[in-house]
């Protein structure tokens, strides 16, 4: 899997973050995985065209001291679908803002 990592984070900053996620994405069955929404006008032909299969989504997966971003966009309302797929360029460029916008607005520095 592809994804961003952002490591040697402090458990304070850790506790940040996820307050952070609470607030700004999805929460999953997983206490430890959030699921943030593709805005529409970033996705790509075939998962603009899967309304059905909306939201779509990139997962922030939360460890000790570390956080990781999937440059994956999958769907929360179907498994078996072709919509699911790497970041395009801007997808994997919103993804990387998102984590960048996250820690600038908490003052966690890396």
């Amino acid at each position: 899997m592809r994804a961003y990592l952002i490591d040697e984070i402090s458990s304070s900053d850790m506790k940040k973050i996820r307050g952070f996620l609470s607030e700004h994405a999805l929460k999953s069955s997983l206490s430890a995985i959030f699921w943030v929404k593709i805005p529409d006008d970033l996705l790509n032909s075939t998962q603009f065209a899967h309304a059905n299969c909306r939201p779509h989504v990139f997962a922030v997966e939360l460890g000790d001291h570390w956080v990781k971003l999937e440059l994956y966009v999958r769907s929360l309302n179907t498994m078996r679908c072709s919509c699911p797929d790497y970041c395009t360029e801007s997808q994997r460029n919103y993804v990387i803002q998102f984590a960048n916008n996250m820690l600038e607005q908490l003052g966690i520095r890396t």
